[in-house]
């Protein structure tokens, strides 16, 4: 039932670099990711005084532009995990295959 041409993938030298330089790059980008969303929601509940600080004569308090900095910060941590997984990644995978299909 085990098909030959995924057991000469499992081996291939690219292989074992792309699944852990993917891997490793999936953990940072998480715990980047966890450290700031961890970060404002304890800004919430331990310093609501600091985020509830007026900007400027206007109603709008601080909270709101690090709120949206967090999603900006998730978009642009989305990107470039997509823009490193449709160059390196890709890379890696077309030569495997390319390799293993010989």
């Amino acid at each position: 039932m085990s098909d030959p041409v995924i057991g000469k993938i499992q081996r291939h030298p690219k292989y074992l670099e792309l699944q852990r330089t993917r891997n490793r790059f999936g953990v940072i980008l998480t715990v980047l990711m966890l450290v700031v969303y961890y970060g404002y929601i304890a800004l919430i509940a331990f310093d609501k005084s600091f985020l509830a600080q007026p900007i400027g004569a206007g109603v709008t308090t601080l909270g709101i532009p690090i709120g949206m900095g967090v999603i900006v910060f998730t978009i642009v941590i989305t990107g470039i995990y997509v823009r490193r997984a449709n160059s390196h990644y890709d890379d890696l995978t077309r030569d495997i295959l390319r390799d293993v299909n010989k």
